[in-house]
């Protein structure tokens, strides 16, 4: 990868992270909350599509984080460092999917869409083990998977939708080794 590759993705990492922390005070102002419409997991899943799978799993791990530090949303413990493993997961799935498995948009989009969703799980067990904090991960997911349907929903729609629209405005190729 040459030196302006390197440093396009670099900005673009950290305009999704950003846009990771800025979109879900911009639901909130029109009350759409954000366990329903997911809009931080939006950015993170371009950055799967778009970023190399080390810098798209940071940009998953710290957006949450972030987000918590500078809005207090999510609250850091336990849902913040929960979404950090989700999210982390989400974008690396995406991006080994679309770049190491040849994958489609949409296909690539389910599989980080569901390993995300697992890793969730994972991490709330872990967490429960670790810290006792009073969670079952099973009724978690399945909360966060039903409350979420509208995000799930428009994620569907608009990440496809944005990532052709990304790529076509920085003329980055469908699939870069």
């Amino acid at each position: 990868m040459n030196i302006k590759n390197t440093t396009q993705e670099i900005v673009l990492g950290g305009l999704l992270l950003a846009s990771g922390v800025i979109l879900p005070m911009v639901f909130h102002v029109f009350g759409m909350t954000g366990p329903i419409f997911l809009p931080m997991h939006i950015p993170v899943l371009i950055a799967g599509f778009l970023l190399s799978p080390q810098l798209a799993l940071i940009v998953g791990i710290l957006t949450p984080l972030l987000s918590s530090i500078f809005t207090g949303m999510p609250v850091m413990f336990p849902i913040a460092v929960i979404m950090a493993f989700e999210l982390g997961v989400y974008a690396l799935a995406a991006s080994i999917a679309v770049r190491k498995l040849n994958l489609s948009t949409v296909p690539s989009l389910l599989i980080a869409m569901l390993s995300g969703r697992f890793a969730a799980g994972i991490s709330v067990a872990l967490l429960v083990q670790l810290f006792g904090i009073k969670m079952n991960a099973l009724i978690y997911l399945k909360g966060a998977v039903i409350t979420g349907i509208p995000g799930i929903l428009l994620q569907l729609v608009m990440v496809p939708i944005l990532v052709i629209a990304i790529r076509k405005y920085l003329k980055i190729a469908s699939v870069q080794a």
